[in-house]
């Protein structure tokens, strides 16, 4: 059987309705910011392959960091167990983000990060002997499709078969921040799949003062955000914001493998050493720290360099020269830039407006990956992207405002 019929035979995708969407386009390898499929063709990955791909595809320091990782050491249980990479890593982490995040809880994915510090949020207070059972999060919050994290998040499409399973939480900004809660979670200034809603620095700031005069937990689920996407390494930073827990993963490893990271404060940490077995934060995952993820992640840090500050800055530059010229099409609303990320909508009608279907097939056809969320339209792009594809991305989304003006 081919590539296309195995796929059509065997295989459940993501997010994809199989009754009416078109077949996948198969691709064989990629490279730079350039998938290229199963005929030759290429194409821009203009979202960094669901904002996964840091550095660009297969990203020569890290493929081989992963090579001779996987000929050392594959896989070891991380309970009783612990190993060079995971080590090194986690003190790397610690030496880029915000000061005073020091310990690291690894994991598998952005959701399963946001679950594990959902939980240590809760037990943290259950140890003090002072339980706290709510959260507070943002409206449009998107936090994960795992259980606490859709609990987190904002209530619609994505959670609608399920509401009545997930434990409910307090909404920003109707709800005030007061010692009731047990933790605040937010997507610091970028709420990705909520619609690429960008919010300001002055907001993170009220909120993390509220937090600690109440003695609330800050969660800052940098998922997205994390790793320069915002222009510094953490989306905190544009703030000067130190939340007690972070989430990570997405481009931790480059994009090359999953992986997740929770870092707390040493003083929450604190909470969970006792003699009372009880007090153990009772979680894990089969793959907790593999190696070859944490070597990926490792090598991919050491990218976040000079160079690679230089280029995010090229990108948004780039980014708010094109939509200064997109901004004046009839069709085009609340164009705007944060980093190495760039949004505008078409009309409206939220995430099943079938304009975003619309744009991502033209574009597809004329070398291009789109996916709006809805009538949201977003570049993301690895951070090698060059002035010139950037220049073509941009001008066949131009050409299609243009074809529906």
């Amino acid at each position: 059987m081919s590539l296309e019929e195995l796929d059509r035979r065997y295989v459940w995708h993501p997010y994809t309705q199989h009754a009416t969407a078109p077949a996948p386009i198969p691709i064989r390898r990629a490279e730079g910011a350039v998938l290229i499929d199963t005929q030759g063709r290429e194409i821009i990955d203009a979202i960094s392959s669901w904002w996964v791909t840091l550095h660009g595809h297969a990203q020569p320091e890290i493929a081989e960091a992963i090579a001779r990782q996987a000929k050392e050491l594959e896989q070891v249980i991380f309970a009783g167990f612990t190993h060079e990479p995971a080590a090194e890593l986690a003190a790397a982490l610690v030496e880029k983000l915000p000061r005073g995040l020091t310990r690291v809880f690894f994991s598998d994915n952005g959701s399963t990060a946001v679950e594990v510090a959902i939980k240590i949020a809760l037990q943290y207070w259950q140890n003090r002997g002072q339980p706290r059972a709510q959260i507070a999060a943002l409206d449009h919050a998107y936090h994960g499709d795992t259980f606490g994290a859709m609990s987190a998040s904002a209530r619609g499409l994505f959670t609608e078969p399920y509401n009545s399973h997930l434990f409910e939480v307090v909404r920003l900004p109707e709800t005030a921040i007061t010692d009731q809660l047990a933790a605040v979670i937010v997507e610091p200034l970028l709420q990705g799949a909520g619609g690429m809603r960008m919010w300001s620095e002055a907001t993170l700031r009220a909120i993390r003062d509220q937090t600690t005069e109440n003695g609330v937990l800050l969660i800052a689920d940098e998922v997205l955000t994390g790793f320069g996407r915002t222009g510094p390494l953490f989306a905190c930073e544009r703030a000067g914001v130190v939340p007690d827990i972070i989430c990570l993963s997405k481009g931790l490893t480059g994009g090359f493998l999953p992986l997740g990271a929770t870092v707390a404060r040493e003083a929450v940490f604190e909470e969970f050493q006792s003699t009372d077995r009880r007090h153990t934060l009772f979680h894990g995952h089969s793959f907790t720290a593999n190696p070859i993820a944490c070597a990926a992640a490792r090598a991919s840090l050491a990218l976040l360099n000079d160079e690679s500050a230089d280029r995010r800055a090229a990108i948004e530059r780039a980014h708010r020269a094109h939509l200064a010229k997109i901004a004046e099409h009839p069709c085009v609303t609340a164009p705007r830039v944060l980093g190495t990320v760039a949004a505008f909508n078409l009309g409206g009608a939220g995430y099943l407006n079938p304009v975003g279907g619309d744009l991502s097939r033209f574009a597809l056809e004329r070398g291009v990956l789109l996916r709006p969320l809805g009538d949201v339209v977003y570049v993301l792009p690895p951070y090698c992207t060059t002035d010139a594809q950037l220049d073509q991305i941009y001008g066949v989304i131009r050409e299609f405002l243009d074809a529906r003006a």
